[in-house]
């Protein structure tokens, strides 16, 4: 198989979506590479690097995407790039077609075969994929909440572990997951007083194992999230529902209780943001707009910011899949492994991910009845 990989064009992006040692993964198992030049440079990976791996280096994305069975990318293709979609293209990438509407049509439109890395599934319930960026936005929630609590950025002018005899700020998580327990272990290292809403109580359970107490949990629903999110110098939005939209936790009533100069960062703004007055995704380049007094920070590509962990990070675990579906094929690679099905978000036209039909309001086609050959019937 023909494998690409174009420059990412998101704004603020500088992550790549396969490293020197990809290649040479790929290559080993028979496949040929394509790479856009410049596409590793903002992770610190030169086409010479490639190169020296066997890599293909192209000048242009268009001869990336029309010639290569396959396609790895970091984010989901943004409008410019639709006219490259065609029949039974190979599409590997995060996709969070849940808040992408128009990205959805234009995937069915053209047929396009399209694998999330979000939507990736193990047994347990766990996000292999997803994980490792979880990870690191996790932890820079913290980072940026910090800095924009800073009254240079139009915070409150808190240090978030604030010193003897001043106390520290209040840092509210909501969520337990992967996203909500790294923000929770940098705001406690960094001295804050923590408090993570989570609705499974083993899940609480767990977290005060981990932590020792240190951490408060408080079970999640309205009473307590609007209490919470009152007292709140910095509030981290970590819920996720695997490819479906997430849910609005924090009202627009609720904001108005913030204090002034508090700081919101929604990680899930990329799925549609928990806080209801998230209205917009902003960049990297200018991340905050406040509205009722509160700095908003909803950046939808975080990790990016962090190119070079996020990359070397994230191509640990998606280039066995990558290599799995080069190797083998999509049909035998899916028919395989029932995580990487659960991949799946379009294939032959139709949607086959039930939380991104939701989202679109559109029909839900199981996978399996299409690769029987059933069709949507």
């Amino acid at each position: 198989m023909r494998v690409g990989v174009p420059k990412e064009i998101k704004t603020s992006e500088y992550r790549v979506a396969l490293t020197p040692a990809g290649v040479t993964a790929l290559r080993h198992a028979g496949h040929e590479v394509m790479i856009q030049a410049g596409a590793g440079e903002g992770s610190g990976f030169d086409d010479e690097a490639y190169a020296e791996e066997g890599a293909v280096i192209v000048p242009e994305a268009a001869q990336v995407w029309r010639q290569a069975d396959m396609i790895m990318k970091v984010k989901e293709p943004l409008a410019e790039e639709y006219a490259y979609f065609k029949p039974e293209q190979l599409l590997f990438t995060y996709l969070h077609l849940a808040a992408e509407p128009a990205l959805t049509k234009a995937l069915t439109a053209n047929r396009v075969t399209a694998v999330a890395y979000e939507t990736i599934q193990l047994d347990n319930g766990g996000l292999p994929l997803l994980t490792p960026m979880s990870e690191v936005a996790g932890r820079m929630a913290v980072q940026v909440g910090a800095r924009f609590l800073e009254a240079f950025h139009g915070g409150r002018g808190i240090l978030l572990g604030g010193v003897p005899g001043v106390p520290p700020a209040e840092v509210i998580v909501l969520g337990g997951g992967i996203v909500g327990l790294n923000a929770a272990r940098m705001a406690l290292g960094m001295g804050a007083s923590v408090v993570i809403l989570e609705r499974s109580p083993d899940r609480m359970r767990y977290i005060d194992d981990v932590f020792g107490g240190t951490i408060h949990t408080l079970m999640s629903n309205s009473y307590n999230i609007a209490n919470a999110v009152r007292k709140a110098d910095l509030l981290v939005g970590a819920v996720l529902i695997p490819g479906a939209r997430a849910p609005h936790l924090v009202t627009e009533e609720m904001v108005k209780t913030m204090k002034k100069g508090a700081v919101i960062v929604d990680v899930a703004v990329d799925q549609g943001g928990t806080i209801e007055t998230i209205d917009r995704v902003t960049t990297h380049k200018d991340p905050v707009y406040e509205k009722h007094g509160v700095l908003h920070y909803a950046v939808a590509n975080m990790p990016g910011a962090v190119p070079r962990t996020s990359t070397l990070a994230l191509t640990n675990v998606t280039l066995p899949y990558a290599v799995e579906l080069a190797t083998k094929g999509f049909h035998r690679a899916v028919q395989d492994n029932i995580p990487l099905r659960k991949g799946v978000n379009t294939y032959q036209g139709y949607i086959t991910h039930p939380g991104v039909a939701e989202a679109a309001g559109a029909g839900y086609v199981p996978l399996e009845s299409l690769l029987a050959g059933a069709g949507p019937g």
